[in-house]
Formats: structure tokens, sequence, C-alpha cells
């Protein structure tokens, strides 16, 4: 995760967004937990601070950062050392994975698809959140985003490039949530994508080995 320097310079900064914009955060997390199975065995990618995996009830969560880890412990999370290129996890042990507003900040999107789908058992799946760069606030996010120590050198992409990529990479059956809608919808939870500034994708692991 080679563009992540802001987020290991600034953890109490980022955590603290969730805190000012909680309308927000619970939208996003709204729409992540519509896709994400009620049971199983889980696991955050790029767990950051907790925020997302705690009130999901994952347990164990990979982290570069040592000072978003430290945060996601004080949440109850256990936190492995190491990033979603070379994930520090066995093979075929998890049903579940989640990865939040993550992929837009690592360089080789197909290595870390890659070692997703090594670590989850055939028929896992993979719920993604993301802003989507086709949308209204996706569009101004990426019109934005030199003037963001966070967001100045993530990668924005559209849903149809996110499943090109999840295709490429041995996943399929894609289902979507979306929020940060236009008005009036606003900060509710609906189905599609393209609209909403926040997406989520689930998909899941094939069965045949690539």
């Amino acid at each position: 995760m080679a563009k992540m320097n802001a987020f290991d310079r600034h953890p109490a900064e980022y955590d603290a967004w969730f805190d000012r914009h909680v309308d927000i955060y619970q939208a996003e997390l709204a729409a992540v937990r519509e896709l994400v199975p009620a049971q199983g065995n889980g696991v955050e990618i790029g767990v950051g601070t907790g925020r997302f995996a705690a009130p999901l009830g994952i347990a164990l969560g990979v982290e570069p950062s040592p000072g978003m880890a430290q945060l996601a412990r004080q949440r109850g999370i256990e936190v492995l050392s190491g990033t979603a290129e070379t994930l520090p996890l066995p093979d075929a042990c998890f049903d579940y994975a989640v990865i939040v507003t993550v992929l837009c900040f690592v360089e080789d999107v197909s290595r870390v698809l890659a070692e997703v789908r090594r670590v989850l058992k055939p028929g896992g799946s993979l719920i993604i959140g993301f802003i989507d760069r086709e949308s209204v606030l996706g569009e101004s996010y990426e019109r934005e985003k030199s003037g963001s120590d966070f967001y100045r050198e993530a990668t924005f992409r559209s849903a149809a490039e996110l499943e090109a990529l999840l295709t490429e990479a041995g996943f399929s059956g894609f289902s979507y949530r979306q929020t940060l809608l236009p008005a009036p919808a606003g900060l509710s939870v609906s189905e599609g994508h393209g609209r909403g500034g926040f997406a989520v994708v689930k998909t899941i692991k094939n069965g045949k080995e690539k």
C-alpha cells in the first residue's frame, strides 16, 4: 500500500473524520452492512482504525499503519501487520473479506485481488466499498483530490472498471448498494451504482482456479 503515507502520519486526524461526519459514516456503514454475510469467519483488509470492522462484528483485520492499527485494537479488533498485496494469512480460511476505501490507494490492484482470492474459501465473498468515480460526488473528489492530504494520490474507479478487474481475478456474481446520493435520496441506501458517491459491491470467488 505505497500510497498510504498520509494515513501513517495522521491516524488520529483520519479517525476524527468519522466523528465530524457521523451521518455520512453511518450511511456508508449501512450500505456495507447490507452486503456483509450475517454469519461466517470474516476479515477486513486495510482495517484502518476499525470504524467498519467493529460495528460489523469482524474480529480480525490486516493493516500496515501502526498508528491506525493501534486505534483499531482499542476498538477490540485483532490486527495483523501487513499489506493487502502480501496478506499474512493462510490459504482458504475465510468465508468473506471486506475492503473499504482501500483499493484506490494500492498500486497493484490485481495482486491484491489475487491475494484476497487466495485466503477465501471456495464460494467465499468479497465486499468492497469504494468511491464511485462516475457519480457526482466521485467526480468532485477527482477534481479536488490534489488539495487533500489523504486522497491526493488516490486512483478512483467506476463500478465497471472495478468489475472488470474482479472478473479477471476470478470473481463473479455482482451485487451493488450505493449511498451519498443526490437529493432528495441523500443518505439512504439503494441497489445499483452510478448515482451514489459511495458504492459497495459483493462478489463471489469462482470455484475454478485461475
